[in-house]
């Protein structure tokens, strides 16, 4: 019997035809916790017909808290974190999900990458800019597509040029790197949103959940 799932927000199709969404994607939350702009990704996915969800990683300290954060960044751990997002693959999976995508952002990249070195049940997966990535590389179990900022203040050419090493010669793993692009480029409305960086790394992660995932409705 799988765990219950965290505490989540979930956008589904409006349209999903006679029979529920065939893909699902988790969508894994910044360090500072659950945001507007998270669930505005979710909402933007559920418009390209996938089933998403994002979970509160943070629900064990009492749920996300800008004022807090920074110590539930800190304590959260990466066994359950892993814990949460398998409960959301299976979430997914009892909702009609046949194939399930992951993507996340800063915290959330890292995780994300982490997933699908883990063994979470996720047929793709697409981190953002995250870091510490270059502290647990491995082996995915699934193509990955990473995207990276070439002017992160956070995440140093250094370590993606670890990671990029690293997976060297492996045909499901691609590493995109955006010269001038800061830490958070994807975070619209905020003052390091990059629009055409983030207008290209959208279309790309679209075609590549479409790619691995399939056709999203059916």
């Amino acid at each position: 019997m799988s765990a219950a799932p965290p505490p989540f927000f979930l956008a589904s199709p409006a349209a999903p035809g006679p029979r529920p969404a065939r893909t699902g994607v988790i969508v894994v939350m910044e360090g500072n916790g659950m945001s507007q702009q998270l669930l505005r990704v979710c909402q933007r996915l559920a418009g390209e017909g996938h089933l998403a969800i994002a979970p509160d990683l943070y629900h064990r300290f009492g749920g996300s808290d800008a004022d807090a954060w920074e110590g539930h960044f800190r304590d959260l751990a990466d066994a359950d974190a892993l814990a949460d997002l398998r409960a959301c693959a299976a979430e997914l999976r009892s909702r009609g999900a046949e194939r399930i995508g992951i993507t996340g952002f800063c915290m959330g990249g890292r995780l994300t990458y982490l997933a699908a070195v883990a063994g979470v049940d996720v047929q793709a997966a697409a981190p953002f800019y995250g870091g510490g990535i270059q502290g647990i590389l491995g082996q995915p179990g699934c193509p990955l597509l990473a995207f990276f900022g070439g002017a992160d203040a956070y995440v140093s050419p250094e370590h993606v040029a670890k990671v990029q090493a690293h997976h060297a010669g492996d045909e499901r793993v691609e590493i995109v790197v955006y010269p001038g692009a800061p830490h958070g480029f994807m975070r619209d409305g905020s003052d390091t949103y990059r629009a055409a960086d983030a207008a290209d790394a959208w279309k790309r992660l679209v075609a590549f959940l479409a790619e691995h995932l399939g056709a999203p409705g059916g």
